[in-house]
């Protein structure tokens, strides 16, 4: 392992009057080096050049290292410098710190209620069948992407110097609308696009400017955990609207808030349970929308991905009075840590959107935004797309075959042939919470479904991952989940399944 070179300059605090500069500059480097500032291993610099930093004398830097190797603080070597020891961390006066924190942190960690979505969780280490999170991370096409980067990092002007009037990269806006306007029937201009860190912020940013505490918002349920807590946040009223096989069933809404400001929908493949929305409910959600002056939200986070049928258009697709505010993604796309994101507003909504923006982020552009770019414009996105959709289809029939094989009688997958996941539905008498625990128990990461449900009653299923995992694993992963759902197995411990 490399040593670490400190090529910064220490911050040290002002000599005391009373303080000889040996004693202070003593006192300085043995404070760094117990409280972590200056790491094990760190290679300080040379005395002179120390001294020339801090304006001493070198005799005086050359005395304190001296001290410092004899009370084993740090090490000098002829040739090799001096660096600073492993020693245990501890607070300025050599003692250890203190583990209880400080009063605003217990006041706020007393107050604070985590989303039900996150309690009791489990927690695993690594990736293991059936997680959600990520899409084929392996598929990447990282060298492709590497090279692109590279070309833009050394034209870095390119993008660099582009006026940034807070809606992002404009060629990657114009890149988008396009993109869109072909696979989703998107009806926008770039300058209706703004540039986000991903549906999260999008969802956090737009839930502070169009709601205000206690006004009502209509929400699926069960429905996306994100969306609830950006409107939780405002303290706004969620009004859960049962889902049915046609997707938000807007009658209901109208019976429990007609003069709700807004509704949040997944239409083209509800989350979490899957279905799309019909025409006809789509046509009654607008026709509510523009009677009652509300605002939509549509979430389009994984629609590209679908494996059977035509390609659903986006709801702003049909949208003819300016309610439809689309968010999206290149997450599932593409990566999770590629932090991009976009929301197309309404041309009336975009000024308010950017004022609103400015207070929490001054800057849009990034490196990263025109690497996308290129991307997108030299046709990879497109490739990339095709080749993930058969690769994400023979994936998800291995788990539907397989299902069909191993959970017969304890758990029915979903029909729904769209997406990074799929939806099982328990038949064995478990709950959904007691179906999460027990497939833990045999290595297996299912989610359960209740963790999303608003109102209604446990659904008793689970959400399963198919992307992130070959055929191979997914089998394995089957063997495993039907172990941990069958109930003759519960009072006796998990014994490994070999293929």
């Amino acid at each position: 392992m490399p040593k670490a070179i400190s090529s910064y300059e220490l911050t040290l605090r002002p000599r005391p009057h009373n303080q000889t500069l040996t004693n202070w500059l003593y006192g300085e480097l043995r404070s760094a080096i117990l409280q972590g500032r200056l790491a094990p291993e760190t290679r300080l610099p040379a005395s002179r050049d120390f001294a020339i930093q801090h304006g001493l004398s070198r005799g005086t830097v050359v005395s304190v290292f001296e001290r410092l190797q004899a009370e084993g603080y740090v090490s000098c070597h002829v040739g090799s410098g001096t660096k600073v020891n492993r020693l245990a961390a501890a607070t300025a006066d050599g003692t250890r710190q203190g583990t209880t924190p400080p009063a605003y942190v217990r006041r706020l960690a007393a107050a604070y209620k985590r989303p039900k979505a996150w309690v009791d969780i489990v927690a695993s280490e690594g990736v293991r069948p059936f997680q959600m999170r990520d899409p084929a991370i392996a598929e990447f096409p990282a060298k492709l992407w590497g090279s692109i980067a590279a070309r833009r990092a050394r034209t870095f002007p390119s993008w660099l110097r582009t006026e940034d009037d807070g809606r992002g990269y404009r060629p990657l806006r114009e890149a988008i609308t396009h993109y869109l306007a072909v696979s989703r029937g998107v009806r926008c201009s770039p300058d209706q696009v703004i540039m986000v860190s991903g549906t999260q912020q999008a969802l956090d940013l737009l839930a502070r400017l169009v709601l205000k505490k206690d006004e009502p918002v209509w929400m699926e349920d069960p429905g996306y955990f994100g969306a609830e807590i950006a409107f939780s946040s405002v303290g706004a009223k969620i009004i859960p609207v049962p889902i049915d096989e046609q997707g938000l069933n807007v009658e209901a809404g109208l019976r429990l808030c007609p003069h709700a400001k807004g509704a949040y929908i997944t239409p083209a493949h509800q989350f979490p349970l899957g279905m799309t929305m019909s025409l006809e409910r789509r046509m009654a959600l607008l026709k509510w929308a523009s009677r009652a002056g509300a605002f939509v939200i549509e979430d389009d986070y994984d629609s590209e991905y679908r494996f059977e049928g035509r390609p659903v258009p986006a709801l702003q697709s049909l949208d003819r009075n300016s309610n439809v505010i689309l968010v999206g993604s290149f997450a599932k796309l593409l990566s999770p840590s590629l932090r991009i994101g976009y929301v197309v507003l309404p041309s009336s909504l975009v000024d308010l959107f950017l004022a609103f923006r400015y207070r929490t982020d001054f800057r849009s552009l990034g490196l990263d935004q025109a690497v996308l770019c290129d991307f997108i414009a030299d046709g990879h996105l497109g490739r990339h797309l095709r080749r993930m959709r058969n690769l994400y289809s023979s994936r998800l029939a291995a788990l539907v075959d397989g299902g069909h094989q191993y959970l017969r009688g304890l758990l029915k997958i979903s029909d729904v042939r769209a997406g990074l996941y799929t939806v099982g539905f328990l038949e064995n008498g478990m709950g959904s919470r007691q179906a999460e625990k027990a497939a833990a128990t045999r290595g297996i990461d299912v989610v359960a479904l209740d963790r999303y449900v608003l109102k209604q009653p446990d659904p008793k299923g689970v959400l399963m991952g198919f992307a992130a995992f070959d055929e191979t694993q997914i089998r394995r992963g089957l063997l495993q989940l039907a172990a941990a759902l069958d109930r003759r197995n519960c009072e006796s411990p998990p014994k490994r399944i070999q293929l």
